[in-house]
């Protein structure tokens, strides 16, 4: 168990108004945990400080090789006044995941954990309480040698600020437009496709801005080799309904294995549902809505929980799904998974935690 120091601000900032819209990732809370890594000495120093800026060299390696990796979950408030984290011993495994691929130090999943908890607590009253609001957690790590030599680090800093968000789309739920991209490419097996850093988001931005200025909200990406394998959505992994069974792209080395993905793989399981993790061609695709088995598409990821997804552009074809609405088993996936995480559904899973 991490022995971790607490230094509360003497200067709190002003909270966002109940009724003041809160965006997503804009507004920061008053503390962030901190921990050094130093090499021979291991993780160590960890702490709760006032949230400020950080002073690093310009050498850093971090600017220079990329080396640095993050993730993402959120805290909530239920009715009751208590406070849950939704299944962040995932996101502590998949943060090692991460680091292994890019020569970063593991931190224990428990550390990990608990550090999360730790700056939760002592900020906890920043949690929002509004409809569709939650305190978003970003935890990550980054490296801090002055060295210009492309080598892993010997020092980093490991991270976790804290944002009071709204929803990710400013939609909501309301189906959103997706770009099929078949020139850029993402991510290939064997590569960092599957690591939650960055550059691999950095990756994506050429074919994010070109759906933007087409009209599209987010992009979907093939497969790199054969460009023909559905693969994920930019900020989420991607679920189809076809003729009643539930699909999605099988884990392969460039796809992130999210954890909101696993959940609605657990959950249309306990539903009875058939459930396919297996290579989808968007030549499937697009026989399936050609022949009216393409019943619902969405995507899935811990920012916007569930994402409806109301139109593919694919070359010159846009295919139009459920007439641009929400689907029935799309709506009871998000009314379950948000009703879980707020207290108001049963957790049969156990998924969530509880902050004391």
């Amino acid at each position: 168990m991490l022995d971790i120091k607490i230094v509360k601000t003497t200067k709190p900032k002003e909270k966002p108004k109940k009724d003041h819209p809160l965006g997503f990732g804009k507004i920061f809370t008053d503390h962030m945990f901190i921990m050094n890594y130093t090499e021979g000495k291991g993780w160590h120093d960890p702490r709760v400080v006032p949230f400020d800026n950080l002073s690093l060299s310009p050498a850093a390696m971090v600017f220079h090789y990329g080396q640095e990796m993050f993730e993402g979950l959120k805290a909530y408030k239920t009715e009751d006044g208590k406070t849950l984290l939704f299944r962040p011993e995932m996101n502590a495994k998949r943060a090692n995941n991460t680091n292994k691929r890019l020569c970063i130090p593991e931190i224990k999943e428990e550390d990990f954990v608990q550090a999360i908890k730790t700056v939760v607590k002592v900020d906890e009253d920043w949690i929002p309480t509004a409809p569709g609001t939650s305190l978003y957690i970003r935890p990550f790590i980054i490296a801090t040698d002055e060295f210009l030599g492309v080598n892993p680090s010997k020092t980093y800093l490991f991270i976790i600020i804290l944002s009071p968000s709204g929803a990710y789309y400013e939609s909501g739920l309301a189906p959103v437009g997706i770009w099929i991209e078949d020139e850029y490419v993402r991510a290939v097996r064997g590569g960092i496709g599957e690591a939650k850093t960055g550059g691999n988001y950095a990756a994506s931005l050429a074919a994010q801005v070109k759906a933007h200025d087409e009209g599209f909200s987010q992009v979907l990406w093939l497969d790199g080799v054969e460009r023909k394998y559905i693969e994920e959505v930019g900020a989420m992994n991607i679920f189809f309904k076809i003729d009643g069974v539930v699909v999605t792209p099988q884990l392969n080395g460039s796809i992130l294995p999210g954890v909101t993905r696993d959940s609605v793989i657990a959950l249309c399981k306990s539903w009875g549902l058939t459930v396919e993790e297996r290579k989808i061609s968007i030549d499937e695709i697009y026989d399936a809505y050609k022949t009216g088995k393409l019943e619902e598409v969405w995507g899935t990821g811990t920012a916007a929980v569930i994402s409806p997804v109301g139109k593919f552009r694919w070359k010159d074809e846009v295919m139009t799904i459920q007439d641009g609405k929400i689907g029935e088993l799309s709506q009871k996936i998000y009314d379950t998974i948000t009703g879980i995480q707020l207290g108001k559904v049963t957790d049969t899973m156990n998924w969530t935690i509880e902050v004391k």
